[in-house]
């Protein structure tokens, strides 16, 4: 699809959809679910206070919004944002012992060496020259984790993810736009009568941010800055692309990760580590599961924008409540709503005959735990897989003449 965009207003009644909303609702939320979990594992390893991490979460859920909103409502396209998720994981070893505002200040200079990615045409350049199987098979290789751990989440609630799954099944085949919301429904109303969800605790206070001073150190920025960096592009903007290019959507790339640099320094001073553009969840808004019309996806994240901007207002309430759900019907939605994307990555990743080894290879590296120099398996998948198309192109050149 094209990236012609238009000027940011509202969209039109008739763009609105029901189904593209609850994709955004969906996918925003299930961001949640998960990676914030690791922030609190951060702040006990750090020692941050609640002000802390409650500032943090506010930064990265209104970054996130604002990215959403703009890109989204400007492109006309399912461009959905959150924060950097596999760069959480990374902090929980990378910031105790590390002076607060060394902290800041590389997440600072992370921002900004994305930001000159962007301005500089670098990130665009890399994007295109990669084989759009690679991309596929990395993004199934994301994927499959996630559906595998719906199958293994059923022996700890066994009723709970056999009519869930049978719902979805059917469903699909039913009423396809609607599938994934009403399964969701489906498992809360079998929550309801067989757990007891209890919200007594939640405090509906409006969450504030705080305002953090930085300071720049070398090893900060080396500790910190450049990993951020690294596992952004590889473990996000890339297979966020891919997963927007296998739906045909043109996206602006270099003015993606752009912006996310410009919107990561600015919010780095609420304790926010970085907002990119979403990998794994995005595939929930860009599929036809969100709407059959490609051109009316774009409202999901619309609304996902207004979706981030109350988690960051009642930033601490709302993730009460999500906690309040077992981990284990959260990890099934998850794996339910992404099924549909890995199938069409794995489709993908398969259909060229001369890439599909390469392809293969992408894939199972990058659902392996390998981890070499700090980096993760989408990183290396994604480059081991790349040598080898290089490797069987230049032999076919050779073998040709």
């Amino acid at each position: 699809m094209s990236s012609r965009h238009t000027f940011l207003h509202v969209p039109p009644l008739k763009d609105w959809s029901l189904s593209a909303a609850v994709a955004g609702i969906l996918a925003s939320t299930m961001g949640y679910a998960g990676p914030l979990v690791i922030l609190f594992q951060v702040a006990e390893a750090a020692n941050l206070s609640n002000e802390v991490l409650t500032s943090w979460i506010w930064g990265m859920s209104v970054a996130s919004g604002l990215l959403c909103g703009w890109f989204s409502l400007r492109y006309r396209m399912p461009l959905l944002f959150a924060w950097n998720a596999p760069g959480s994981a990374l902090l929980v070893t990378l910031v105790p012992g590390m002076p607060w505002g060394d902290v800041i200040g590389a997440y600072i200079a992370s921002g900004a060496i994305l930001l000159v990615l962007g301005l500089t045409g670098a990130f665009e350049r890399l994007v295109n020259k990669l084989p759009l199987a690679l991309a596929a098979a990395l993004l199934a290789g994301i994927l499959v984790n996630f559906s595998l751990d719906l199958f293994s989440q059923m022996t700890k609630a066994p009723l709970l993810g056999l009519l869930m799954f049978a719902a979805y099944i059917l469903l699909r085949h039913l009423l396809p736009r609607f599938a994934i919301m009403l399964t969701v429904a489906v498992g809360v109303a079998i929550l309801t009568i067989n757990y007891d969800l209890s919200f007594t605790a939640v405090d509906w206070q409006i969450s504030t941010p705080q305002w953090y001073s930085p300071s720049f150190s070398l090893s900060a920025i080396f500790s910190i800055s450049i990993p951020l960096v690294l596992v952004a592009v590889s473990g996000q903007f890339i297979t966020g692309i891919a997963i927007l290019r296998q739906d045909n959507y043109a996206a602006p790339a270099n003015k993606i990760v752009a912006g996310s640099g410009l919107l990561s320094i600015l919010f780095a001073p609420t304790a926010c580590h970085g907002v990119n553009l979403s990998a794994i969840t995005a595939a929930i808004c860009t599929g036809p599961d969100a709407h059959p019309n490609p051109a009316r996806r774009y409202f999901g994240p619309a609304v996902a924008m207004l979706w981030y901007l109350m988690f960051g207002l009642f930033s601490a309430a709302l993730v009460s409540v999500i906690q309040a759900f077992p981990a284990a019907f959260i990890a099934m939605v998850a794996g339910i709503a992404l099924l549909g994307a890995l199938e069409g990555s794995l489709a993908a990743a398969m259909t060229q005959s001369r890439d599909r080894e390469a392809a293969l290879c992408t894939f199972l590296i990058t659902a392996s735990d390998l981890s070499l120099l700090g980096l993760s398996s989408a990183f290396w998948g994604l480059i081991l897989g790349g040598i080898i198309v290089a490797v069987q192109r230049l032999l076919a050149r050779h073998g040709n003449k």
